[in-house]
Formats: C-alpha cells, structure tokens, sequence
C-alpha cells in the first residue's frame, strides 16, 4: 500500500492524533525559532552583542532534556493526552512572558523555563502517534510528525517576513503564545494512546530507571546518536538568518524570504524520507539524506546571490529534515514499550543538551574569523552529516515492530543489527 493510502486508510481519531502531535511540535518550533530572527535587535536593545545573546539558544536546547524527563515520566504514569495538553500550556505560558523581559537576566532565565516546557513535548507527542497509528504507516506518519519542526520555522519566517517591522521583537514573542489554543482541540477530539490504556490496564509496569539499566548500550547509542543530529539541525539552522543579515547584510524581507523557501525544503524532505524508511528501512533512509547533504553545503553557505543561496538552502534542509523525518519512527520502534513516552524524548533531549552550545561555538568562530559565518556553518554541517550517516548505518533497527509485544521489549543485545 502507498504512503496516501496508509494516510487515507487512518481512522479519524488516528487522525486526531497525528494532526494535535503535529500542531504541537509545530507551534513549539515555531515559538523557538522566534528567537533566531531577532538575536541581532536583543541584541542591540540590550547593549550586548549576537553570540552573548545566543546564550538563550543555548540555554533552550540545555533544558530541553530536563523537559523530556520530567514531562516523559509523567506521560507513562499519568497518560500523553493530559500530559501534552500540560505542556502546550506551559511553553505558551513561558513564550509569552518573554515580550516582557526588562533586561538579558530576565530574558535568559524565561528562555531557560521555556526550555524545560519545549523539551517534554517531542517526545510525549510522538509516543501518543505511534502507539495509535497502524504499523505499515509510521513512516510516513513519522515525516509528518517531525515535518511540524520545520514548518514552525516557516510560519515564524512568515511573522518575521510579514510583521516584525511594526511589531518587534517583543510582540514576536508576544504572539507565541497563541499555540494555547492547541489545548481545546486536544482535549475535544484527542484519546489516550491505546497501548497506554492496555498497559494501564494491565498494571503499571517497572520504573524508568529499572528499564533503562537493561538497554544500557541502546540509549547511549540513542543519545550519540541524537547529539549528532541536533548538531546537524541546529548547526544548518539556527545561526543561518544571522550569516544572511550579517555577513551578507540581507534586509529581513530578504532573509524571511529564503528562510521560507528553505522550510518548504525541510517539509518536504522529512515526508519523502519519512515515507521511503518504510519500503528501504530506517536506517538506510538515514544514512542517504544524510550523505547527499556533503555536497550541497557549498551552495548553501557560498553561493554569490540570494536566489542560489536558496536554492542551496532548500536542498540542505530537505536532505536535514529528511534524515529527521525518520527519527520518531526509528526512536519510537526501539524504545521499550513501559518507558515509550520517556525513553525517545530522553534521548533526543540529551543529545540537544550536548550539542547545545552549537550556535554559540559557531557565532564564536564566525567572530574570530572576521564575521565568516559561512565556514563556520559548512565545517559543522559537513563533520556532523557523515557522523549521522555513520552512527546511524553501524546501528540498532527495529523497523515494524509490534508495540505492546515481547518483541517490543526484547534489551539491545537482542535486536537486530545490520
């Protein structure tokens, strides 16, 4: 059966899923890509400089995984609905009070509590799609699932394109508390994941670190793994509008413009790629979007004009995001059914808390290097996409497996290796 037909074959509360998981981790993108837009004007209202604001980035992504342990804990206890509506409340709540930071110690502390909010939704969000959908449509679920990531950039593009000239900074930030609204769908059209209710209703099953001790080498697997793609998408990403405004001193019409463009790319990467790890495998599907990236680099970060720049700036997030467009299946099919709704949050928000101080590192060398924005981002986009590759290809894979099985809970020593 084809991706649409899978789709098309959905029941609806299958859909109601997939659509409030999506919607979530595409409002949380949204309000976290706020922020790279308008380092540079933080910046100047607060007498500093770009890479000392950039903390902020690097304080989101360090506290992401205190989020996704905290919030993961809770969604295997308590449930994923409830725990995602929780969620969305809080990194709306924390997002909007940021407009009304008076000074960089009150801005950097709000981004730190929305970093603990943002951490816990990933991974509770693609639990509860997971364990709803049918088997034979993860991987096209999946793309869609991770696709919200990228298209929270684009509608935060789309703001910055549209109405940072009148709002500013403050009312970007202002408006990110508008994802809130997510809650009333969720709580109206959204059930408990049935493998949760079943296992509930089988009774509660071990702890967290209980199970963790017997995947020992899966999840620091997980976690290198993660590092290297958080790495590869926030080093392709994060610091990118600040090289276009900087280095080539584009007008935020003009960066909005190819951030659009770019987003649109990573859309639709992370469905064509999502969709192939179901007929090639996950990590086959990996590893080629990973590799087609190396050569691509160049035109993304050298090329002479803003139309070929984003023309390489589509390409290379369609390669990034199509690599991501795999990762809640693939996560989600290796994580122990008692612990699904921590263990691939978890992991995934380790990785970002390791390869959180990337956009400081790049805006650091960018600065060393007279404003060379540019290499900065080529050298981590091309080490980081053969280390995907490789981690990813050398790995662990449990394509279609059955949730709610002893398959599904089998330790790492008994998966399958190829």
């Amino acid at each position: 059966m084809s991706a649409l037909a899978n789709l098309r074959a959905l029941t609806p509360q299958q859909r109601n899923a997939v659509i409030a998981s999506y919607l979530g981790w595409t409002l949380d993108a949204f309000d976290f890509f706020i922020l790279v837009f308008v380092l540079k004007y933080i910046a100047e209202e607060f007498h500093t400089d770009v890479p000392t604001v950039s903390v902020a980035i690097f304080l989101t992504l360090a506290m992401r995984a205190l989020g996704a342990l905290i919030f993961g804990l809770a969604a295997d206890r308590y449930g994923r609905r409830i725990t995602l509506m929780v969620n969305v409340l809080a990194y709306s709540l924390f997002e909007f009070l940021t407009g009304f930071s008076t000074g960089l110690t009150m801005f950097l502390v709000l981004r730190a509590l929305y970093g603990i909010a943002m951490g816990g939704e990933w991974g509770v969000g693609a639990s509860l799609v997971m364990e709803t959908v049918p088997g034979d449509s993860r991987g096209i679920v999946s793309g869609i699932l991770q696709a919200g990531y990228p298209s929270g950039y684009l509608l935060a593009s789309l703001l910055f394109f549209l109405l940072f000239p009148v709002i500013g900074w403050r009312g970007m930030f202002f408006v990110g508390v508008l994802p809130a609204l997510l809650v009333v769908y969720i709580r109206s059209h959204v059930q408990e994941s049935p493998a949760f209710v079943k296992r509930q209703q089988q009774g509660r099953g071990r702890p967290f670190l209980t199970v963790l001790r017997g995947n020992i080498p899966l999840f620091i697997w997980a976690v290198l793994l993660m590092t290297a793609f958080n790495f590869f998408s926030h080093g392709t990403q994060d610091i990118y509008p600040t090289f276009l405004e900087s280095q080539r001193n584009y007008s935020s019409y003009t960066v909005g413009a190819i951030a659009i463009v770019y987003n649109i790319g990573a859309i639709v990467g992370g469905l064509f790629f999502g969709a192939l790890s179901q007929r090639i495998g996950r990590k086959r599907a990996i590893v080629i979007a990973a590799l087609v990236a190396v050569p691509v680099a160049p035109l993304w970060a050298y090329a002479p004009g803003p139309v070929l720049l984003a023309t390489g700036a589509f390409l290379m997030q369609f390669f990034v995001q199509g690599a991501w467009g795999i990762v809640p299946v693939h996560l989600n099919e290796l994580s122990p059914d008692e612990v699904r709704g921590t263990f691939p949050g978890f992991a995934y928000q380790l990785g970002n808390l390791l390869a959180s101080g990337n956009a400081t590192m790049q805006a650091g060398l960018a600065a060393r290097w007279n404003g060379d924005y540019a290499t900065a981002l080529v050298i981590v986009a091309v080490i980081v996409a053969v280390i995907v590759a490789a981690l990813s290809g050398f790995g662990y894979e449990k394509k279609d497996v059955r949730f709610g099985t002893e398959e599904a809970e089998a330790p790492d020593g008994a998966m399958h290796r190829a």
